[in-house]
């Protein structure tokens, strides 16, 4: 053994093998070391102290901002440590909002989790939090409450370093300390998308996703409704975590289930308004490219995206494709064919995003000034109105959705990871429609969590270049190489890194989660009959039906600079 590559923790030798800090050596071993402001995909902090170690020569150091060196001795559970980490709790918790059992992350909040930890039995310190929610209501996507508020950070470094979008940041300094928009403007006139990244981050319920559930119970109480609802691709895998199902396993048919013991009179799929999106996206490519349209094309499905793009890129308007999401295509075909309904029909979205809350209110995706989805609930919504109903979740039997939008395909389901797609797209416009040429087109370079991945396809006689993109500090960078003269056929990009399947609506996601999500997407696929959009005849019904001399006013929509 030599010395040199090893430390020691707890009196256990441990190998450094490239880890950057003392943190992820420590969790090698096994041992959770608290912590706030630590996350692996956002720059070092070291705020909440929480980490902190003792090293041989009797000094505390911040493990997620040590970097390793060979013959350290480490100590993390010494009386000294857990009397340090008890007083931050309690310093915490003076200076917090501890209406505990009304708030919307009780249960699911890491300060209660580890005052329990730490069996924090009472705070001797005055609470010097407001009396009173401090709350930020005015988006339509998250509610921010700074009475909640611990300075972590995480919300702060999310939004800027992951997603480039700058809306919050640290303001004044010392006791007055605060998160807080440019100005203190309130968080719907800042650049916020509402991408709610800072949701996923945020440890103690400061950020939250803007609770829409009442609308939805009251609609089911009213007769006079008929209440319709669509489950987006990504919720079947994201929602069983909290339910006591394996995180990743596609739990359609329980979902289905559930919806209708909940009241719900028709339950459907937005896999089928992906399907939609393939075809109308795959012509609209085919014909920029043969035509000498604007290029690159652009994909519209992510409405953080969009929004990002009016607020930063408006010159990019043009390339965004025109097809509206597939949670729009839908249901604007289904309003359409209720409009002589006897019972007024109220419509439902179930979508991992936070924007699609943006993105349901419109003008756009408005008929005769009645928006085309009533309301949008998350996945973390829905699992509380499951809780709610007092349904056992993993004793349901799974039950189909229904007619006659009850057919979908592969192609669709895949939507829900980034690379999603792009792969359906490939799998349009291939001439070589066998099952071999599906393996070829799924190993083309598209999958996988990088934040930029380039491919490179042969199309006739062209070679297309091709970018797919999550993260929107990421879409800056393609976009600035765009602007500086680099070529792209096509891009896809999704606001969220890794797509959907780690939506601001989603129960958060660890990376081994968020590959269990694609997985249980990817297995959904191959499970189906029908793998591309075009082999779906209820496709090819509604264009012979519903969308006959419509696929523009339905399907399509064009962004303008707010």
């Amino acid at each position: 053994m030599n010395k040199k590559d090893f430390l020691t923790i707890d009196g256990i030798p441990v190998e450094i093998n490239g880890e950057k800090n003392l943190l992820e050596l420590i969790r090698k071993v096994g041992i959770k070391l608290p912590t706030f402001c630590y996350h692996s995909e956002l720059s070092i902090y070291g705020a909440c102290r929480m980490c902190m170690v003792e090293n041989e020569r009797g000094g505390l150091d911040a493990a997620c901002s040590t970097p390793p060196r060979a013959g350290m001795v480490i100590r993390t559970n010494t009386e000294r440590l857990r009397r340090y980490r008890k007083n931050i709790l309690e310093l915490l918790l003076a200076n917090h909002c501890r209406d505990c059992t009304t708030c919307e992350n009780n249960s699911n909040c890491k300060l209660q989790d580890l005052a329990m930890r730490f069996d924090i039995e009472g705070v001797r310190f005055p609470n010097k939090a407001v009396s009173t929610k401090d709350e930020d209501p005015s988006s339509v996507c998250i509610t921010r409450d700074a009475g909640k508020c611990i300075l972590c950070g995480d919300c702060v470094r999310v939004c800027n370093e992951i997603q480039n979008v700058g809306a919050i940041d640290f303001a004044f300094r010392g006791s007055k300390m605060k998160i807080s928009t440019a100005f203190g403007k309130p968080l719907a006139e800042s650049p916020c998308v509402g991408c709610g990244q800072c949701v996923s981050v945020c440890p103690t319920g400061a950020i939250v996703v803007k609770n829409n559930m009442h609308a939805v119970w009251k609609a089911l109480d009213n007769p006079d409704m008929k209440v319709t609802v669509q489950v987006a691709p990504a919720v079947r895998v994201a929602l069983g975590k909290e339910l006591g199902v394996r995180d990743g396993e596609n739990v359609m048919g329980k979902i289905v289930a559930a919806l209708r013991r909940m009241g719900f009179d028709e339950v459907y799929d937005t896999t089928l308004g992906a399907d939609l999106t393939v075809l109308e996206e795959s012509e609209e490519f085919l014909k920029r490219i043969e035509e000498g349209g604007t290029l690159p094309l652009i994909t519209s499905c992510c409405p953080g995206w969009i929004q990002f793009c009016e607020k930063k890129y408006p010159e990019f308007l043009p390339n965004v494709s025109t097809c509206k999401s597939p949670m729009q295509m839908f249901a604007s075909i289904l309003k359409d064919q209720n409009k002589e309904a006897s019972r007024t029909m109220f419509h439902v979205a179930v979508m991992p995003c936070t924007a699609k809350k943006f993105e349901a209110a419109r003008d756009e995706f408005k008929q005769d000034g009645a928006p085309d989805v009533d309301v949008v609930i998350t996945t973390q919504e829905l699992i509380r109105m499951i809780k709610e109903s007092g349904i056992m979740f993993d004793s349901l039997e799974p039950e189909a959705v229904d007619m006659p939008f009850g057919m979908i395909s592969g192609a669709g389901v895949i939507f829900g990871v980034t690379g999603g797609v792009t792969e359906a797209v490939l799998r349009r416009v291939a001439t070589n429609k066998s099952r071999t040429a599906l393996l070829t087109v799924a190993k083309a370079g598209q999958r996988g969590f990088e934040g930029i991945k380039e491919l490179e396809l042969t199309f006739g006689e062209k070679t297309l270049k091709i970018a797919v993109v999550s993260g929107l500090n990421n879409a800056s960078i393609v976009l600035d190489r765009v602007k500086n003269g680099e070529h792209f056929d096509f891009i896809e990009i999704m606001a969220c890194p890794g797509g959907c399947v780690n939506g601001g609506g989603q129960p958060f996601a660890g990376q081994g989660e968020k590959t269990d999500r694609a997985d249980g997407l990817y297995d959904a696929d191959r499970m189906l009959n029908i793998r591309r959009s075009e082999e779906n005849p209820i496709v090819s019904s509604l264009y012979d039906g519903v969308l006959k001399g419509k696929v523009h006013e339905l399907l399509h929509v064009h962004y303008k600079k707010g």
